[in-house]
C-alpha cells in the first residue's frame, strides 16, 4: 500500500472509531438509565428518544469548551437546563445523577424564561417553545450557553446543536458559527460525529 493510501485509510479509521466511541457512550448512558431505572423488559426495550436525547446532551458537555471555564468554581454545578416543557421526566436526571464533567457535579434545572440560562452551561429548548423560539435566540445572543433542541429546522434558525432522526438513530446538526458567536469551542470529535455542520451568517455580522 502508497504511503498516501495507508495515511488516508488510518485517518478513516480514527474518524470512524471517535464516531463510534461517542455514539457508544451516548448508547451506554441511555441503558444505564434502563437498568437504574428498574426495567423489567431490558432485554425487549430500547432506549426511547429522550433517553438518548438525555445522554447526548450530558456527552455533549465533555466535548465543548467553554470561554470562562477557568473562572468557574469546582463547587458550582454544570448545569443542564431544560426551557419550556420538560419532554425527559426522570430520564434527565438519572442519566446525570453522580455524574461530573471535570470536577464539577451535573445537575439539572427547568426554568420558564431564557433569563433564567445565566448558570446554565447547556440549555434544551423544548419544542413547546417553537413559536418563540426567534425571541429566545435573540435573548440569548453571544451568551455562553449550548443551546440544544429537536424544533425542526434549530440549526438553520440559530440555533448550536438540533437533533434529528435518521432512520431509528438520534444524529445531532451544528451550527458553527452560532457556537463560535457565543464563544464556545466545539471538539474535532463531536464535529466528525455532526450529519451536518453549518457556517450561518449572523445578523449584525
Amino acid at each position: 500500500m502508497k504511503r498516501a493510501d495507508h495515511t488516508a485509510a488510518v485517518q478513516e479509521h480514527r474518524g470512524l472509531w471517535h464516531e463510534r466511541s461517542f455514539l457508544l457512550r451516548c448508547t451506554i448512558a441511555a441503558i444505564v438509565w434502563l437498568l437504574i431505572a428498574g426495567s423489567s423488559a431490558l432485554g425487549q426495550q430500547k432506549p426511547n428518544e429522550y433517553q438518548v436525547e438525555a445522554a447526548y446532551l450530558y456527552n455533549f458537555g465533555r466535548f465543548v469548551e467553554w470561554p470562562n471555564k477557568g473562572a468557574i468554581a469546582q463547587t458550582s454545578p454544570f448545569t443542564i437546563c431544560v426551557l419550556g416543557e420538560d419532554p425527559f421526566g426522570q430520564a434527565l436526571d438519572t442519566t446525570l445523577a453522580g455524574e461530573t464533567i471535570g470536577k464539577q457535579r451535573v445537575a439539572a434545572r427547568r426554568i420558564s424564561s431564557p433569563q433564567m440560562s445565566t448558570d446554565c452551561q447547556i440549555l434544551f429548548i423544548s419544542s413547546s417553545e417553537t413559536k418563540r423560539l426567534n425571541q429566545i435566540i435573540e435573548a440569548l445572543d453571544k451568551s455562553a450557553v449550548l443551546t440544544v433542541s429537536d424544533i425542526p429546522q434549530f440549526s438553520q434558525r440559530r440555533g448550536m446543536i438540533q437533533f434529528v432522526l435518521e432512520g431509528n438513530r438520534i444524529r445531532f446538526e451544528v451550527n458553527l458559527t452560532a457556537t463560535q458567536r457565543a464563544g464556545l469551542t466545539l471538539s474535532s470529535e463531536l464535529l466528525k460525529v455532526a450529519t451536518a455542520v453549518r457556517n450561518n451568517p449572523q445578523p449584525g455580522d
